[in-house]
């Protein structure tokens, strides 16, 4: 039959259903009934070229799409979209149709709370009913394991966004997500000036989702600006904490909004924010009376001004003030002076402009009286004549901590501790003008409450020349701290052993000078029980002094560290492990230690160190783990960096069998 009608096809039965499988052309027969079987030929396909085979299809394509699109949901322009999502009955359809798309998760993160219809149906039916709704069945309650699972330390549901997390996708899905508890409860954002886009449009979403916000953290965040705070203060009345940290598009606009509209905020920090000036800080503490602590960092635009007016008006609740690198002067520190008299914590850093006069006046203010602790570092005005005022004007300081003073003298020290009847611990790192019998005078003019002293980086500490025959004690102390001062030696520290008895911690890091010759006599001195013991760094001693160390003391000692001393060997390990008991921490770090050594360490049966650090050990070898497994039961810690006898398979499967350890390699 094809070849009487001269075109190419063929005879062939075709069974009940669509004449065409293509829905568009089916139209164009009639329908039959669905059991009849019909004999017909294929059609004779027109010849045609190939480019319009192609339009036709393309067209067929986009006519379906476009029946498609107007059949869908996203065909509706914004406004429309948002009156159907604000409508949906639950959170639990909100969060599942934020997962639709972008779109929806922006559009449902703009729902204003006076715009939910849930809420206000909610207001309306508590206004004609007093009665207890219903429980909808159909979704029930969160348990109180659930809600405890999401809520951390503190009560508060906590979001940590780092770098490329932080974005307004993301920010927004937060906000959707927990709107049914009131939103999160505290949120960090740690951006990157090049990598974080967190925009205002993010921020506005916590807002206006997080009405329970306390506690808001923002750093290196560029795109954020006074509209996004302003967002955060519209909606999040309640909160307590707000931490602003290179935030260059941020002024005193979005501090006033603050001001004006989170009365409850305790804490604020601000670090590097360049757009920030007095009059944000003005507004603050005009608005907000409950603020504790104040922390203004790198602010070149900050100044008397501000700070004066925010201690004034905050001065019945302030309790920290800690300003570093701002441009303030004398008059600021006769503020705090003055109306310090709820000041617990004072922290003064890189304070220029700030002379000896300004340290003078706030101690002679008298109204320091509830402060505690006190830090001052590279303030040119610390000298001896004002630290004494500060001594003098705070009855109940108990730490002070003096950084980078090249104006203080032995005088000024002696001065100072003589009037601090209540000093427990002092401080004083870089501190070139202070020497060892200055020192030494005024440990014996502190009083019985004092417990520790740290000299760090004092080159002015060094050897006494002259021998004195008789030293009184400081039977008080409990806590030495002598950090990489080069000039101090043995011949110093056989002095201290005779002057502090009573020595429990004792760290001496990096003192090269010292030999095994300081540390004996400061053993056979010791009347009381070591249990902490730092020597880092210490190159010059040898196994005889750890040898007497763990024989005095090895009942209490409980920490030791001994990195980097190239004279300590596998005889040290093995006095360690016969005479210590409850020795938690050991540290042998860049030692000369071998697997000998750490077998000893491993088969002390009342040994159960915590830690353990062997790294940079040349001598470890991989038979060193097999003896390192007997301690499993104790174990949590071990340094294993820089063994190269120790290849990283072997430490693999090794992790594997100690797996609850955590193993540095």
């Amino acid at each position: 039959m094809a070849a009487l009608l001269n075109f190419p096809g063929d005879d062939e039965i075709r069974l009940r259903g669509m004449f065409c499988s293509h829905f568009m052309d089916s139209s164009l027969f009639l329908s039959l009934a669905p059991t009849v079987d019909v004999c017909y030929s294929s059609w004779k396909r027109s010849r045609v070229t190939a480019p319009s085979i192609i339009g036709d299809e393309l067209m067929k394509t986009a006519l379906l799409k476009n029946q498609l699109t107007c059949c869908s949901i996203d065909a509706l322009p914004d406004e429309c979209l948002f009156e159907i999502l604000r409508r949906l009955p639950r959170s639990q359809e909100r969060s599942i149709a934020a997962c639709v798309s972008k779109r929806w998760l922006m559009l449902l993160s703009n729902i204003q709370p006076s715009e939910d219809m849930e809420v206000v149906q909610k207001g309306e039916n508590l206004l004609r009913s007093s009665r207890k709704p219903l429980p909808d069945l159909n979704y029930p309650e969160p348990s109180v394991s659930e809600l405890n699972s999401s809520i951390e330390s503190g009560g508060y549901i906590t979001r940590c966004l780092e770098a490329e997390e932080a974005t307004d996708v993301r920010l927004a899905a937060i906000a959707v997500s927990n709107s049914s508890r009131g939103g999160i409860g505290k949120l960090k954002i740690r951006g990157g000036n090049s990598t974080c886009k967190a925009t205002d449009a993010g921020l506005s979403a916590i807002g206006r989702g997080c009405p329970l916000l306390r506690v808001l953290s923002i750093w290196k965040v560029p795109s954020i600006t006074d509209a996004g705070l302003a967002a955060i203060a519209d909606g999040c009345s309640l909160l307590e904490n707000l931490d602003l940290c290179q935030c260059p598009l941020i002024s005193d606009k979005g501090l006033i909004a603050i001001a004006q509209k989170c009365p409850n905020l305790t804490s604020l920090t601000i670090d590097s924010c360049s757009g920030i000036c007095n009059d944000g800080l003005q507004a603050l503490g005009h608005g907000c009376s409950k603020l504790l602590s104040i922390s203004i960092k790198d602010c070149p635009l900050v100044g008397d001004k501000g700070i004066s007016s925010l201690v004034a008006h905050a001065s019945s609740s302030i309790m920290k003030i800690k300003l570093q690198n701002v441009n303030i002067s004398d008059v600021t520190l006769a503020v705090i002076g003055h109306y310090g008299k709820a000041v617990t914590n004072i922290s003064l850093n890189a304070l220029q402009n700030v002379s000896e006069r300004g340290f003078w006046v706030m101690g002679n203010a008298l109204n320091l009286v509830n402060l505690t602790s006190c830090t001052i570092s590279c303030c040119p005005g610390a000298t001896d004549r004002g630290l004494e005022a500060i001594a003098k004007g705070c009855p109940r300081l108990k730490m002070m901590c003096i950084k980078r003073s090249p104006n203080l003298s032995d005088a000024g020290l002696k001065s100072f501790t003589g009037p601090a009847q209540m000093l427990e611990r002092l401080q004083l790192e870089e501190c070139n003008g202070i020497t060892l019998v200055g020192v030494f005078e005024s440990l014996l003019n502190c009083c019985s409450r004092f417990r520790g002293l740290a000299l760090v980086k004092c080159l002015g500490i060094k050897d006494i020349t002259c021998h004195l025959e008789e030293l009184p004690t400081c039977m008080s102390l409990k806590y030495l701290t002598i950090r990489d001062c080069p000039g101090f030696t043995s011949c110093s520290l056989s002095m201290v052993g005779k002057l502090c008895p009573s020595l429990q911690q004792i760290d001496l890091t990096r003192l090269v000078g010292v030999t095994d010759a300081g540390i004996l006599p400061l053993l056979e001195c010791s009347q009381s029980e070591l249990v902490k013991v730092n020597l880092e760094g210490c190159v010059s001693l040898s196994d005889a002094s750890i040898s007497s160390l763990v024989k005095a003391h090895g009942s209490s000692l409980k920490f030791l560290s001994l990195k980097g001393c190239k004279g300590i060997t596998d005889r040290s390990l093995l006095s360690i492990s016969a005479n210590c008991s409850v020795l938690k921490d050991l540290d042998v770090s860049c030692c000369s230690i071998s697997d000998f050594g750490v077998a000893a360490i491993a088969s002390a049966k009342q040994l159960n160190l915590r830690t353990l650090s062997l790294a940079g050990c040349a001598e470890i070898t991989k038979k060193s783990l097999s003896f390192l497994e007997k301690m499993k039961e104790s174990l949590e810690g071990l340094n294993l960096q820089q063994c190269k006898l120790i290849n990283t398979h072997v430490v693999g499967s090794f992790e594997e069998k100690l797996w609850w350890c955590d193993i540095l390699s």
